[in-house]
């Protein structure tokens, strides 16, 4: 447990950097590629602690994974070779390799156990386990399987039909990779659309998906092909810097390699409706994934209602939205985001205690949160609970609280952002 001190900023953030690689495409990059046929390159991977437990998971799996700090080399030999592992399959702090996981592994010929942390044992595993057993999958667990630890013994795989109940791309995700190993069609059906990496990165691989409205299909028993991958910049780790460069004084920062992915930019509408200084420009379109440099500057913000289809747009993004709801004029509603109590904290809660510790007007609903603007912080000791994303809000919070702020598990922020403080700090001298 790692507690440091953060004091205000009292000369504003400046500068440029380039935030660390997607975390989801870094995870798919390794998935993908240990299931393809053939040599990945992989450049920019995020070496956050998510995405070493995927690597560890696959190269427990039999697949030959060299890497060089950002730059990874995975040598598939494609779905069948999967080794069944002699030992148990550990995610940590990861609910994207857990699930997307268990979807590659209802389709093989083989037993494994996958654990996680704490926080993964907390984490409902019914929403992939429920679709992957009507495809055919035998998979147990505590409370026969909503929990970890999780036990899967492969087989073939029948497609099906599956309307998701909640908006999920992890979900969405898993039935995916299980569909390549099913036979006949599978397709599913999004209540509203979610982040499309697995999709694009099917065709990147040179597979074949189609979607119609909020309905994907896939033929199964797709063979795939290695390839080269480029992750661009996290725009949920970009979106703690745009919050910082809008709410602390005389600030101007720059991000670079960011990527607009359009699942993925619910912030930057939030930023606009809220009337954040910002500009945004899109690099050449010759990616798999639309990238692109942000600049913003201090911005006087209002109040806004954050509800329906752009929630899962910024589904991560909600803590360090509340942070800037706090500084902007007038009252945020954000609704429909009871996912937030599903993620590594109840994250409604969490947010919503931590930042009540440091003064602010924010008020718990159902499904979302209540924030009136205009307040000032306060200094107070205050806890990531483990959760990345909260350390990270609390930390960009400090940088306009009247005095300093004490932050307990801060060590969390590694999962997806190691150098998180490294940039904090370049861009405060």
């Amino acid at each position: 447990m790692e507690l440091i001190t953060l004091k205000n900023n009292k000369h504003g953030l400046k500068g440029e950097i380039a935030v660390p690689g997607d975390k989801s495409i870094s995870h798919r990059s390794i998935m993908f590629g240990s299931i393809a046929i053939g040599k990945t390159t992989v450049t920019n991977f995020l070496l956050g602690d998510d995405c070493l437990s995927t690597i560890s998971c696959f190269r427990k799996l039999g697949v030959l994974i060299e890497q060089d700090n950002e730059k990874v080399v995975i040598h598939g030999k494609g779905m069948a070779k999967l080794q069944e592992p002699n030992e148990i399959l550990d995610v940590g702090n990861s609910g994207t390799t857990i699930r997307l996981l268990t979807g590659i592994l209802a389709g093989l010929h083989f037993h494994s156990t996958l654990i996680g942390d704490s926080s993964i044992g907390k984490r409902p595993m019914t929403r992939v386990v429920t679709p992957l057993r009507e495809m055919g999958a035998k998979i147990d667990g505590r409370e026969e399987g909503k929990y970890t630890p999780l036990s899967v013994r492969g087989g073939k795989l029948q497609s099906i039909t599956y309307r998701l109940p909640v908006a999920s791309a992890q979900v969405k995700s898993a039935i995916l990779f299980a569909g390549l190993n099913a036979d006949g069609t599978t397709r599913v059906i999004e209540p509203v659309a979610t982040r499309d990496h697995t999709e694009r990165m099917i065709q990147r691989f040179g597979g074949k998906i189609s979607r119609q409205e909020n309905e994907i299909q896939l033929e199964g028993g797709q063979k795939l092909s290695g390839t080269e991958i480029h992750v661009p910049g996290d725009i949920s780790s970009a979106a703690f810097f745009l919050v910082a460069g809008c709410i602390v004084p005389n600030s101007s920062i720059t991000l670079r390699n960011v990527g607009l992915n359009p699942t993925r930019t619910g912030i930057l509408e939030v930023l606009q409706n809220m009337g954040a200084s910002m500009d945004v420009q899109q690099d050449a379109a010759d990616a798999f994934e639309p990238t692109g440099t942000i600049k913003v500057m201090t911005s006087k913000l209002k109040g806004t209602i954050i509800e329906g289809e752009i929630i899962p747009k910024l589904i991560d993004e909600i803590p360090i939205i509340a942070l800037l709801a706090t500084q902007a004029d007038g009252v945020t509603v954000i609704k429909d985001a009871h996912e937030l109590k599903v993620k590594e904290t109840n994250r409604i809660d969490t947010v919503v205690t931590e930042l009540k510790k440091l003064g602010a007007d924010i008020q718990a609903t159902d499904d979302g949160m209540i924030i009136t603007g205009g307040t000032k912080l306060t200094g107070a000791k205050v806890d990531s609970h483990g959760d990345h994303r909260i350390g990270m809000m609390l930390a960009i919070a400090s940088q306009i609280c009247e005095e300093e702020i004490i932050l307990e598990n801060a060590d969390a922020i590694a999962v997806s952002y190691p150098d998180f403080f490294e940039h904090l700090n370049k861009l405060s001298i």
